[in-house]
């Protein structure tokens, strides 16, 4: 049984934007990527908490930096085949005083642990989806500003260039998915169904590269 780890924030945890409430089995990408993947003996590790960050310390709530537990998750659930990365969303927040380039620095250091101590893991960065125009406002997340908006577009560029540059895989879940109206921030249930497809696709391609890889290295030898 191969292991896929989706480390990440509410969005990944299937935060219901609507009730507060954690969705269903079956409704968060997390979920539906398992039941795509089932059949292909893949067990995903759903490790997504609300508020996590890449390595920021929020001052409300604890356990929620991102680099003090990667490492124990990377040893308890020793060996994973695959990690999906998508942070960055909560980075934005005002309190954090911070922009997209540090944000990026985060993330680099997430992705050089993981390279560490699971070097034979394929690592696919997801770049979050944005911000709403209005999240900052009173009826939504004020912890937000006008600022993190504008942060939260420019992660997309900032992390393609961070997957090249470590030679791993990419993806933009703003190019699949976007935020609810209802809260600005978090996914409702179709678009968690479009990321999935999108995430799962990309993990069917990410495979077939590394298969022609060891056709290759065999070939050679």
């Amino acid at each position: 049984m191969r292991q896929l780890l989706c480390f990440g924030d509410s969005n990944t945890w299937g935060y219901d934007p609507k009730t507060g409430q954690r969705f269903a089995w079956g409704i968060r990408w997390t979920s539906i990527l398992q039941e795509k993947l089932r059949t292909d003996y893949v067990h995903v590790i759903e490790e997504g908490l609300c508020g996590r960050t890449t390595v920021f310390e929020d001052i409300h709530r604890a356990g929620r930096c991102g680099i003090d537990v990667l490492p124990h998750l990377l040893e308890i659930y020793d060996p994973i085949d695959s990690i999906v990365v998508m942070l960055g969303t909560n980075d934005c927040k005002a309190a954090y005083h911070t922009d997209e380039n540090r944000i990026g620095a985060g993330l680099e250091k997430l992705v050089q642990i993981i390279q560490k101590k699971q070097p034979h893991a394929k690592i696919l960065l997801l770049s979050p989806i944005y911000l709403g125009e209005e999240v900052w406002k009173e009826n939504y997340d004020p912890e937000f500003d006008k600022n993190a908006v504008e942060v939260s577009h420019r992660l997309k560029e900032v992390y393609q260039i961070i997957a090249k540059k470590y030679g791993v895989h990419f993806l933009a879940a703003s190019d699949y998915a976007t935020f609810s109206k209802d809260d600005q921030e978090h996914m409702d249930e179709k678009n968690h169904e479009k990321l999935a497809n999108a995430i799962y696709n990309k993990i069917r391609s990410m495979e077939q590269v590394a298969s022609r890889v060891t056709e290759q290295f065999a070939n050679v030898s």
